[in-house]
């Protein structure tokens, strides 16, 4: 969907519940020594200023990110200090940022975006070693590419949702790539909307291993996204504490489903 565009949303609280339980899983999956492959199907620009424009325009950021003062001895925290020391007390990391701030130098990622002015803009921010950036449909490039090397590994799949067909097109992607990468985990994140269209999301995946968590926002607005929910398929040993640290780091924002 070419037509979305996530600066207006960096930092909400769908934001919080899916990237503390990214980088709890990323701090578990990088205990071991062996090096891991982090892929997302859609990457977004991977570094958002909370000061532009369209973020206040939302003022998502701030029934988010700016009601928290994330615990620095957390995966997500430390990450989040740091990013922000270097980009400034109003940037916020997307994903992929996320992700490099928390992965070692041996680790491998891969980015799929297909917005052009999205992927410009995410070239500029993550150019460098270990890195390699795609304009392509995320769904067709990471089944193309897959399995990759390091075969340990993690897939974000983070569609807008703005197509009512993604859901569907969702679950038929994440069975595909579990055929053809099955050592990796898949973190899928989708949100909850009046309408309930997850539903069709959940029936396409119920034959999978997985583990579901749900969240409402405390703020949640009149019309649109009520809460944000997880699935997590194939996760690593013990990555339901995962699920618990979002509850308890976002939890002025967050509320059990």
């Amino acid at each position: 969907m070419l037509s979305y565009q996530h600066v207006y949303h960096a930092g909400n609280a769908a934001d919080l519940h899916k990237h503390i339980v990214l980088a709890e899983l990323l701090s578990r999956l990088t205990r071991k020594p062996r090096p891991i492959s982090y892929v997302e199907t859609h990457a977004g620009r991977g570094v958002y200023d909370l000061a532009a424009p369209e973020a206040i325009k939302t003022g998502e950021a701030a029934r988010g990110i700016d009601r928290l003062a994330p615990d620095a001895a957390s995966p997500y925290g430390a990450a989040l200090a740091a990013f922000r020391a270097r980009h400034g007390a109003r940037a916020y990391p997307g994903s992929p940022a996320l992700a490099r701030a928390l992965l070692r130098p041996e680790d491998r990622i891969w980015l799929m975006e297909l917005h052009p002015a999205e992927h410009a803009a995410l070239a500029a921010a993550m150019a460098g070693g270990g890195v390699a950036i795609h304009r392509r449909d995320g769904r067709e490039g990471v089944l193309a590419l897959a399995p990759f090397k390091p075969r340990r590994g993690l897939v974000l799949v983070d569609p807008s949702y703005e197509v009512k067909d993604e859901y569907a097109e969702t679950a038929a992607f994440c069975r595909r790539l579990v055929q053809k990468w099955p050592e990796a985990a898949i973190l899928v994140w989708y949100p909850i909307l009046p309408a309930g269209r997850h539903a069709e999301l959940l029936d396409g995946l119920a034959a999978l291993p997985l583990r579901l968590d749900e969240t409402r926002f405390r703020e949640a607005p009149e019309r649109g996204m009520t809460g944000s929910g997880l699935i997590l398929i194939n996760g690593p040993h013990g990555s339901e504490a995962a699920f618990a640290a979002a509850h308890r780091l976002a939890a002025p924002v967050l509320s059990p489903a």
